[in-house]
């Protein structure tokens, strides 16, 4: 997939545009109904579906007190979900307090005349943007009128009896409900992480483990989890502790992941592995010694190999 890191880049692109512009977080279903109406018109109408969306989340820049610690998924982990639901290509525009003082009339002017071939703009029905949150879906539509394009708005998806959004998904995983994130997701969630040199503890437990650092994607509870990862397009059966290692550190030990992958051989420094929370096991404790510790993680492989 082509990535481009602002709408002036657009230009590059000779083809008919069909945009979906949002932050996204998550791909989750309502955001997918926004895109679909993008990838759909360009294969109705001929050109190419491009999502258009902002780093970092203008929320981090506006309000920093009341943003998420965490997200659903970073930029690269958002790419590959979205060129699986057809998108040619991902504009990432960054988010500054400048950008956040353009008037939405500018915004899409400047869209429209860098984009050049710009023919229709798919967004969330009650989607607000610009200085003073002075954009909104009637005003794109007239603005559409008078420079060539259509504007497509989709309506909010329920789950529930409620309103599908990210910060509904944040808080499921975070109680452990992935069941729940899953049904507003559309898929099951999964966490992207880059693995990390260590102390090379757990190989010495008999059990080398990768450590994997999120890209500050949303974890669920600490303990031990059934996992699934995947490394270079390939899928094994793991095994993870998510939390402190409370036997073997500090109390102010960071928060880890560490996957043991089954019938796995080779070196997974530096690389990013994406893993799907499948079960959870049982929650981290601190041992007594290193033996009893050693002990409760066999029975723990043992018990996930049999799942």
């Amino acid at each position: 997939m082509q990535v481009f890191h602002s709408t002036a880049e657009l230009s590059n692109l000779h083809a008919s545009l069909h945009l979906a512009l949002g932050v996204f977080d998550g791909v989750h279903v309502g955001h997918q109904e926004v895109i679909r109406l993008a990838v759909e018109g360009a294969r109705a109408e001929g050109g190419q579906a491009g999502v258009v969306t902002f780093e970092p989340h203008p929320i981090r820049v506006l309000a920093p007190e009341r943003a998420p610690r965490r997200i659903l998924a970073s930029i690269e982990h958002k790419a590959e979900l979205l060129e699986d639901l057809g998108v040619d290509f991902l504009c990432v525009q960054e988010f500054t307090l400048d950008f956040a003082q353009r008037e939405a009339r500018e915004f899409i002017e400047t869209l429209a005349g860098s984009a050049g071939m710009l023919k229709r703009v798919a967004v969330g029905e009650d989607w607000i943007f610009g200085k003073a949150r002075g954009g909104n879906v009637q005003r794109l539509r007239e603005w559409g009128e008078e420079l060539g394009f259509t504007v497509d708005a989709a309506p909010p998806v329920m789950v529930q009896g409620e309103r599908v959004s990210s910060t509904r998904i944040r808080q499921a995983v975070r109680d452990g409900n992935l069941a729940g994130a899953k049904e507003m997701l559309g898929r099951d969630y999964t966490v992207q992480g880059t693995v990390e040199r260590g102390r090379q503890l757990a190989r010495q437990l008999g059990y080398p483990t990768a450590n994997v650092v999120a890209h500050n994607e949303q974890l669920p509870p600490d303990g031990v989890w059934e996992l699934e990862v995947v490394i270079d397009g390939a899928c094994f059966k793991a095994i993870g502790n998510l939390g402190r290692r409370p036997t073997v550190e500090t109390e102010d030990a960071r928060r880890l992941l560490e996957v043991h992958v089954f019938d796995f051989q080779g070196d997974l420094y530096d690389r990013v592995i994406e893993a799907k929370f499948l079960k959870f096991i049982r929650r981290e404790q601190k041992f007594e010694s290193v033996e009893e510790l050693k002990a409760q993680i066999e029975a723990d492989v043992a018990s996930v190999r049999s799942l």
